[in-house]
């Protein structure tokens, strides 16, 4: 079996102890996330927390000094004490990113004897867990869906379709190319241009039917290179108009990748699979394995 490089087999660790400054550790930190196949946007974000982290408990303290009860202080001067409000989906972010920041100093550094936000645990009421669709409810969406395919429609369930079974964002739908699908065996490539986001590719089955409903599609929009050549919320307004035909008050590309991706989730896939599957990196797969496990209680039969 091949390993697979981590990206201190070519980046030299820098040297971190206990007694680092929390601003120089984190301007390693920053460098190590630059350095690696994160998007500019989790730089960023990932950042911005841990200065906030810095403002609350000083950008001189070292590193070896903040246990588990500071990071309980800055949770808490977060939410109640900072005088700016904190949204749950940023406070959980924040938490997300000081919990991969020391889990980089400790695991990939061992700058650390332990790691302090190991059982920093995620605000319970920080959020409600996604929106997913029950198996009635996406029953109700398929016959919908192929109720306009009867209508001479096949658009609804193509789309449908092929969120249900890929889970894929809105933003790599909107850039699927026809040379994106195989169809002898059916799948979908996704593919990114540049060469940041090449991690991220990979290959996803379809349905056996998927190419009779996908030719039917082609032939009757004319398709020659995108698939889909419609602006993002056009493709909305046609998730829209299924969820209206079930009976739903909603349906939107969030909730239909969540809806794959748990699906698959209690079917049993490895979660190394599922994490490649929908393209998230290893920092973001950790809370989204979270929430499926949250989501799958939920599902349980009584």
């Amino acid at each position: 079996m091949t390993r697979q490089l981590s990206l201190f087999d070519s980046f030299a660790k820098p040297a971190l102890t206990p007694e680092t400054p929390l601003a120089q550790a984190r301007q390693a930190f920053e460098d190590y996330l630059r350095s690696g196949d994160y998007s500019k946007h989790t730089v960023y974000f990932f950042i911005h927390d841990l200065r906030l982290l810095g403002q609350c408990l000083g950008e001189e303290r070292p590193i070896g000094s903040i246990g588990l009860k500071d990071l309980h202080i800055f949770v808490d001067w977060l939410r109640r004490r900072r005088g700016i409000p904190c949204s749950p989906k940023s406070l959980r972010r924040r938490i997300t990113s000081v919990k991969a920041f020391f889990r980089w100093l400790y695991e990939d550094l061992q700058a650390l004897p332990h790691n302090p936000a190991a059982e920093l645990v995620y605000p319970e009421a920080a959020e409600p867990l996604p929106e997913v669709l029950t198996p009635e409810q996406i029953q109700a969406a398929l016959e919908a869906a192929a109720g306009f395919r009867q209508e001479g429609d096949a658009r609804p369930l193509t789309l449908l379709t092929l969120l249900l079974h890929t889970g894929l964002k809105k933003s790599e739908v909107v850039a699927l190319r026809l040379d994106h699908f195989e169809l002898h065996e059916p799948a979908v490539w996704i593919r990114y241009a540049h060469p940041r986001y090449r991690h991220k590719e990979r290959k996803l089955p379809l349905p056996p039917e998927w190419p009779d409903l996908f030719r039917e599609y082609l032939r009757q929009y004319r398709i020659e290179n995108r698939v889909f050549p419609w602006t993002p919320r056009n493709l909305e307004y046609v998730l829209e108009d299924v969820a209206r035909r079930a009976g739903m008050d909603h349906l939107s590309f969030e909730t239909l990748r969540w809806t794959c991706a748990l699906r698959d989730f209690i079917q049993g896939m490895e979660p190394e699979a599922l994490r490649r599957k929908l393209g998230l990196s290893e920092i973001q797969w950790r809370d989204t394995f979270r929430r499926l496990q949250a989501l799958a209680r939920r599902f349980e039969t009584p």
